[in-house]
């Protein structure tokens, strides 16, 4: 693993806080890998966002996001 790596939001571009390589805020993570029947076959896209732009993004859905409480957290 890299040290002293730099992690940005991809919408908004702020620097997410790190101590010691472990992210200090909430981050939302994605990667993807397109499949058959895209135009995108075989790409992997991937994205960090900043809980505000995270936020931001799911507030535009028409079908809200499911959301469940999780009995643990590691």
């Amino acid at each position: 693993m890299r040290k002293n790596r730099k992690i940005f939001c991809n919408k908004c571009g702020k620097k997410f806080v790190m101590n010691k390589d472990i992210v200090q805020e909430g981050i939302f993570n994605m990667e993807y890998m397109w499949g058959y029947f895209s135009k995108k076959d075989g790409e992997i896209h991937s994205f960090d966002l900043c809980e505000k732009c995270y936020d931001d993004m799911i507030s535009q859905f028409i079908i809200p996001v499911d959301i469940r409480d999780s009995n643990e957290m590691i």
